[in-house]
């Protein structure tokens, strides 16, 4: 691993760039197109792209015979003009002779159907023969282009994601079982076989085709993380020998289901996701909302800055509808980007696709094949920008307060059959109902699964902890114990990591931190809703009735130190707890019982920011729909001011050492910003 930072020392600026597939733009058949796209660059103000990423066929358009020539080129003109190259490995795409030539490295369907070639991603990554062909290529590339100037990083595949079920992978599967169980009774207990008379004799009769054996369908998804990770690891391994001074990375994809991301940031050497929000098709604030979720998430894979690999300077082409972004949105969606820790703002893609599926995807160069565009032209606006913010790279993001969110804990949701099987919503939960109003405070926030250090942190919000993995529960005590404050909710700590419930009642292994017990839980149809009333005094500043709605968790205090804070109001359980504190030791632990509305969230939240005094990006007054994120470099803070909305929005500063990061101006009394306008001031 490549433990410095930033990963590119020889770029010490903010990255600037984005997919490059000059392979599609034969000289040929497009002469002088390459140079073109080199003038571009620079009026653009890129300084890195992506090569390579789906160049296998024309990397080996037959089998054991290359051509790097069209690559060499790329490599040699990107040089000369002082743009670095993120060189891809091209196994996230096959070619059809090896898909024709090698059947068995095509996926094989949950149902036994194997594909046929089309699409991308659909190989097998256990298949020994596709590793032994990637690695034969990646060994060929890091060898060719190991000492090219051009070489700054490399790109591993593209967006990893899919299972395969082919006879292979089903063995890896019961080999991974071997490993994690020992015997075939740890096993049955574990998945609580008996039920329905699925008791395995045999390992040979493991098989994903019955999901309601939830331990099984759980540990599935685990194998396809750590195979996957596997599958990385191998196609990395030529590119450490004999580049290890290069860094290594992939593109991730926000919270995609099917991978946990906490198991790939010890084989990067820098975080990288792709993000396309779905600008003007809802509320911006909650898109913008969702999006600074994810930027954090990122963030806190580890716990430093990480790359934008992919956006887009204007509309994507594969939503239901996909708008143009408005002028000045793209500016200030890549600079909250950087606000939550990217040191790179980066695109797909350079240059439209002429044909296929992309061909309407935005890009920085549109089919016209000029810079006079207006997305052209806000992409260079935004790059010479990026240029005079040197000192943001590598700068921190200092946080106190931590949300876990759960890969495994949500797949264990969502394949759980229970009172409630629709709207479960954890992610949502987390990010709307618990994030959101920190963000709209500008609280900064670190998003991490349950089994991270709990200690720089003075609050963590632990939403739908359904999971709860061994000695999760006691690392949450000791943290409150020592003055932290937890907050958790309804539908927390039902099962074990095997997906067993726990025993003794619920909370489980929360029950001491807690102070509660959940005897019952009262799930809503989407038409009903109950009634959270708070306590009077209340210590937060909870004084309104509030909606609950979904989960409605009836609990009981188990202590004497417990506090109810607000009760149910209607129903055959009005009266009773609907939100508790337990002060334990140095801090304390609140238990929400149930799915509250956006109102009850907000207050909440804000009253836990007065009282915790929290660390907020900006203490003064900011109108609605405008986000305050700060970076610091260990010298001075950069604030970034974001307006997501269509209306000019002012900001009162009364900051006298303000200055304008881009101009060195003093910033003044007021900050005026333009309809989704962005500034970025520093002190």
């Amino acid at each position: 691993m490549i433990d410095r930072f930033p990963p590119v020392t020889r770029i010490p600026h903010l990255l600037h760039g984005g997919d490059y597939n000059p392979e599609q733009w034969s000289p040929r058949k497009y002469p002088d197109l390459w140079d073109q796209d080199m003038r571009l660059m620079k009026l653009a103000g890129v300084n890195i792209v992506s090569v390579g990423i789906f160049s296998w066929a024309q990397l080996e358009p037959l089998e054991g015979r290359f051509d790097f020539g069209w690559l060499d080129r790329i490599l040699d003109l990107l040089a000369e003009h002082g743009i670095a190259a993120n060189l891809a490995t091209p196994s996230g795409a096959k070619p059809n002779w090896m898909a024709a030539k090698y059947p068995q490295i095509r996926r094989v369907t949950a149902d036994g159907h194997r594909d046929l070639q089309g699409g991308r991603h659909n190989h097998c990554y256990t298949s020994p023969v596709y590793r032994a062909k990637v690695k034969k290529i990646n060994t060929r590339l890091a060898q060719r282009y190991k000492d090219h100037p051009a070489l700054a990083m490399w790109h591993i595949s593209n967006e990893y994601g899919g299972e395969c079920h082919c006879d292979l992978c089903k063995e890896a599967f019961r080999a991974w079982l071997r490993k994690r169980y020992r015997t075939l009774e740890e096993l049955n207990h574990a998945w609580w076989t008996t039920f329905w008379s699925h008791r395995y004799q045999d390992w040979s009769q493991i098989e994903l085709i019955d999901r309601s054996v939830h331990g099984l369908v759980l540990d599935w998804k685990r194998f396809v993380t750590d195979q996957t990770v596997d599958f990385m690891r191998h196609e990395i391994e030529p590119l450490r020998r004999l580049t290890p001074g290069i860094p290594i990375t992939t593109n991730m994809m926000g919270t995609y289901p099917g991978l946990n991301y906490w198991k790939f940031r010890d084989v990067c050497d820098v975080v990288c996701w792709d993000s396309y929000p779905g600008w003007h098709t809802e509320s911006e604030m909650k898109t913008a909302s969702w999006t600074a979720f994810v930027h954090d998430l990122n963030r806190s894979l580890k716990r430093r800055p990480f790359l934008l690999m992919e956006s887009t300077p204007s509309q994507v082409n594969w939503q239901q509808v996909s708008p143009l972004k408005r002028p000045g949105l793209h500016r200030t969606a890549s600079l909250q980007a950087v606000a939550h820790g990217a040191d790179a703002v980066m695109y797909f893609q350079w240059r439209k696709s002429r044909g296929s599926a992309e061909k309407f995807h935005g890009a920085v160069v549109d089919h016209v094949g000029h810079e006079h565009t207006r997305v052209f032209q806000e992409v260079a606006a935004l790059g010479a920008d990026l240029k005079k913010l040197d000192g943001l790279v590598g700068a921190s993001n200092p946080v106190e307060t931590a949300i876990i969110y759960d890969w495994e804990n949500g797949w264990a949701l969502e394949a759980e059959q229970g009172p409630r099987n629709t709207n479960k919503d954890y992610a949502r939960t987390c990010s709307r109902d618990f994030y959101d109003p920190l963000w709209k405070h500008h609280v900064p926030v670190d998003i991490i699964d349950m089994d991270q250090e709990l200690a720089p942190y003075r609050l963590v919000i632990a939403p739908m902890l359904y999971m709860v993995r061994p000695g999760v529960a006691q690392r949450l005590q000791t943290f409150v114990e020592r003055g932290g404050t937890l907050v958790t909710t309804y539908f927390s700590g039902l099962v074990n990591e095997s997906d067993l419930c726990f025993l003794d009642g619920f909370p489980g292994p929360l029950k001491p931190v807690l102070g509660i017990w959940a005897e019952e839980t009262d799930v809503l149809p989407d038409d009903r809703e109950q009634m959270v009333v708070p306590a009077a005094g209340h210590p937060l500043g909870l004084k309104a009735r509030y909606a609950a709605r979904h989960y409605c968790d009836l609990i009981h205090v188990k202590g004497d130190q417990v506090r109810v804070l607000a009760t149910y109001g209607r129903d055959f359980y009005a009266g009773r707890p609907a939100l508790t504190v337990n002060p334990l030791g140095c801090g304390q632990a609140y238990y929400i019982a149930s799915r509250n509305d956006q109102r009850f969230c907000d207050d909440f939240m804000a009253g836990l920011i007065r009282q915790l005094k929290l660390r907020r990006n900006w203490a003064g007054t900011t109108p609605p729909g405008v986000s305050v994120q700060r970076r610091n470099n260990g010298k001075q803070d950069f604030l970034f001011f974001l307006n997501f909305t269509d209306a000019p929005r002012t900001i009162r500063l009364n900051r006298p050492t303000l200055r304008d990061a881009l101009t060195g101006k003093k910033a003044g009394a007021a900050l005026k910003l333009p309809p989704y306008g962005s500034a970025v001031l520093a002190s």
